[in-house]
C-alpha cells in the first residue's frame, strides 16, 4: 500500500450477525469481511458503534477503485448492486458533473471505480477514453505537456479498447476520430471516420435521431477533407511527428516537400508555420500563418500563433488584433487569456496582465507558466 493512498482510508471488519445493510435485509456472508471507510485516514481505531450504510459502501468504492485485484471484489460488487440497482447511473452523472465543474481529481477517481464494478462495460470504457482526453488537453493548454502526453496515451489505450470491442461501439470511432484529428495523425482518423461510417450504414434517419444525423455528416465532411487535402499524405504525418518530438529541421524539411506538391492546403501551412515559430524564426513564421489564414486556415490557433510572432517581432498593436480575434472564436482558451495577459506585460500594464493571469486561474488554477509571472510580478 502506498504511503497516503485512498486505500489507507479503510479499513477491514467483521459484519455483527444483527447488522442490516439494507431495508431488504440482505444476506450477508460474515466470514468476509467488509470494507469500512473511516471519517479519516489518521484516525487510529474504528468504533464499531459508528458504523453505516454509507461507511461500507463508501468502502467497497474505494476498493472498486484502488484494489482491483482483491480476492473478494466480486462479492463487493455484488452488495453494492444489490443495495444500489442504480449505482452505475448515479456514479456516471456525478463523474460528468465533476468534470464540468473541473474536479478532474474526483472524476477520475469515479471513473476509476465504475470500471470495477463493471469492467466489461464499454459505455464506461468510452467515457473513460473520453474523459483522459479532455484531461489531456486541459494540461496541454496549461503548458504541462508531460503531462499531457501522458493522459493522451491513457485515452488511447481505453479508446483501443471500446474500439476491438464486439459487439462493434460506433461511437467509439466517432470520438476516436476526433483524438487522432488533434494529434495531426491523419490517417488514423480518417480509419476511425470510415468505420464509423461503416457501423451505421444501415441505420436510417429516425432510428439515428439528430445528434446521430449530425454525427454522420461530420463524419463524412472530415473524411472528404482529408482525402481532398491529401492530408493522410507520410511527408504530412511525418513532418508532424518530427516537429512534435522537438526535430524541427527535419520536420521543416518533410513539410515544404509537401507544400511544393500541394501548395493550396492551409494546414501544410500552419505545421510549416509552427515549426518556423518553435525555432524562433518569427518574420518566415509569421508570413507561413499570414498564408494560413489566407488559403481558409480562420481559427483561434491561427490567429494565436501569428499574435506570437508578431509579439516577438515589436508589432504589440497587430499582436493585440490576432489575440482579440482568436478570443472571439474562443473565448475560455487559456493560451489566448494567457497570452493576453504577456501582451499586456510588454505594453507595460502590469494590472491588465494580473487581470488576465487571474482569469486563467479561474478556469485551470494550476497554470505554472500564469502562476510563476502573478509571482514575478509581486516581486
Amino acid at each position: 500500500m502506498n504511503p497516503n493512498s485512498p486505500l489507507d482510508s479503510i479499513v477491514f471488519i467483521t459484519i455483527p450477525e444483527n447488522f442490516k445493510l439494507s431495508e431488504k435485509a440482505l444476506p450477508i456472508d460474515t466470514t468476509i469481511p467488509l470494507p469500512v471507510q473511516k471519517k479519516t485516514i489518521s484516525e487510529e481505531t474504528f468504533d464499531p458503534t459508528s458504523l453505516t450504510q454509507e461507511m461500507i459502501l463508501a468502502g467497497i468504492l474505494t476498493i472498486l477503485a484502488y484494489d482491483k485485484e482483491n480476492l473478494h471484489i466480486g462479492y463487493y460488487r455484488s452488495i453494492l448492486q444489490k443495495i444500489k440497482p442504480t449505482i452505475k447511473q448515479e456514479l456516471t452523472e456525478a463523474a460528468i458533473l465533476k468534470i464540468r465543474n473541473e474536479d478532474y481529481e474526483i472524476a477520475e477517481e469515479i471513473f476509476s471505480a465504475l470500471r470495477g464494478l463493471d469492467p466489461e462495460d464499454m459505455a464506461t470504457i468510452l467515457n473513460t477514453a473520453l474523459f483522459f482526453d479532455q484531461r489531456a488537453d486541459s494540461y496541454r493548454n496549461s503548458g504541462l505537456s508531460e503531462d499531457a502526453d501522458a493522459y493522451d496515451e491513457s485515452a488511447f489505450q481505453y479508446y483501443k479498447i471500446v474500439m476491438e470491442a464486439d459487439p462493434a461501439v460506433p461511437d467509439a470511432h466517432f470520438n476516436a476520430g476526433f483524438f487522432f484529428l488533434k494529434q495531426k495523425n491523419f490517417s488514423k482518423a480518417r480509419t476511425c471516420f470510415e468505420t464509423y461510417l461503416q457501423l451505421i450504414e444501415n441505420f436510417d434517419e429516425e432510428e439515428m435521431g439528430e445528434n446521430g444525423t449530425y454525427k454522420k455528416r461530420r463524419a463524412e465532411e472530415i473524411v472528404n477533407e482529408i482525402e481532398t487535402r491529401n492530408l493522410d499524405d507520410e511527408l504530412f504525418k511525418s513532418a508532424f511527428d518530427f516537429i512534435s518530438m522537438g526535430e524541427e529541421e527535419k520536420g521543416l524539411d518533410l513539410i515544404k516537400q509537401f507544400i511544393e506538391k500541394n501548395p493550396k492546403i492551409w494546414n501544410a501551412w500552419f505545421m510549416l508555420g509552427w515549426a518556423l515559430r518553435r525555432l524562433e524564426r518569427w518574420e518566415d513564421a509569421k508570413n507561413a500563418f499570414t498564408q494560413t489564414l489566407a488559403l481558409g486556415g480562420i481559427n483561434a490557433d491561427t490567429y494565436n500563433e501569428l499574435s506570437i510572432c508578431l509579439m516577438e517581432l515589436g508589432d504589440l498593436k497587430g499582436a493585440k488584433v490576432q489575440l482579440e480575434k482568436a478570443l472571439h472564436s474562443e473565448p475560455e482558451n487559456t493560451k489566448i487569456i494567457s497570452n493576453l495577459g504577456f501582451l499586456a506585460l510588454r505594453e507595460g500594464n502590469p494590472e491588465e496582465a494580473r487581470h488576465y493571469f487571474m482569469t486563467v486561474l479561474e478556469f485551470d488554477p494550476d497554470d505554472k507558466m500564469v502562476l510563476q509571472a502573478l509571482k514575478d510580478l509581486e516581486i
